[in-house]
């Protein structure tokens, strides 16, 4: 395949964890790259590390999301470059612990335009060239924390029911055109996000098993490319998931407090 002709996908976030794990993927199907993420030294290792293993050549990004200007950036810089981006993949975001009151609203507000703003803005430029060509993907990083309320991480919680709402939604409106929009919702994973957001002994944490990046980042992308609108992965998740409307939303919110609470 003639590198113009092959594929773009674009991953935020693709420095570690599940965002790492899917470019590992696309790369290892031939797409071309747009890696993003505010980590400059992690990029350069992964652009050495995908030209060596999967010979493929990202062009990499070095943006920190929090600030509102860099999905703008982001589209303009590609624009000039004249890389068209086929599949969009919003994987960054992070969370924070502890009591709401107590909690830097500095960092939630960085929280909110990463995990909220930048993957709306970001949705928005990237999305009326793919209805225009009457093609693409998009995938949108949310998680199990979606499906309910969450003491101690409210902020975050209500952030990945945000993506979850507006992913469904504008599922609905592109069908018929082409274009195709997935949410992941991931558990608990193995990942650095625990020990970030300091919950690391919390009862959902501390000695519990939990699902690897790769497998679901695996079941991420086979959901993408299925043009399935939602993914919970594992079976407990998706039990929870689906179970959390049957019962008073004052009781579901007490459960989940409890399980995020330290040991």
């Amino acid at each position: 395949m003639n590198i113009q002709d092959k594929q773009t996908a674009l991953i935020t976030g693709a420095a570690s964890g599940i965002g790492y794990e899917l470019a590992c993927i696309f790369a290892s199907k031939n797409y071309n790259l747009v890696l993003v993420d505010r980590n400059r030294l992690k990029l350069a290792e992964i652009d050495v590390e995908f030209q060596q293993k999967f010979k493929v050549f990202p062009k990499i990004l070095v943006k920190d999301l929090s600030i509102s200007t860099s999905p703008e950036e982001i589209f303009t810089e590609l624009q000039q470059a004249e890389i068209k981006v086929n599949i969009l993949v919003n994987n960054a975001g992070f969370g924070t612990y502890g009591l709401f009151n107590e909690t830097s609203l500095t960092v939630e507000l960085e929280m909110l335009q990463v995990n909220l703003v930048c993957l709306t803005h970001l949705t928005k430029l990237f999305l009326k060239e793919m209805v225009k060509e009457g093609k693409g993907k998009i995938l949108n990083v949310s998680s199990a924390a979606a499906f309910q309320p969450g003491p101690l991480m409210a902020v975050y919680f209500a952030t990945k029911a945000y993506v979850l709402s507006f992913s469904e939604a504008i599922a609905n409106e592109l069908e018929g055109t082409g274009v195709t929009v997935t949410v992941l919702c991931p558990g608990s994973t193995v990942s650095a996000f625990h020990e970030r957001t300091g919950m690391a002994d919390s009862k959902l944490v501390k000695g519990q098993r939990m699902m690897d990046a790769q497998t679901v980042a695996q079941l991420g992308y086979d959901a993408l490319m299925r043009g399935k609108t939602i993914v919970i992965p594992g079976l407990l998740n998706k039990i929870l998931a689906k179970s959390v409307r049957f019962f008073p939303r004052k009781l579901v919110t007490k459960v989940v407090r409890t399980m995020q609470e330290d040991k």
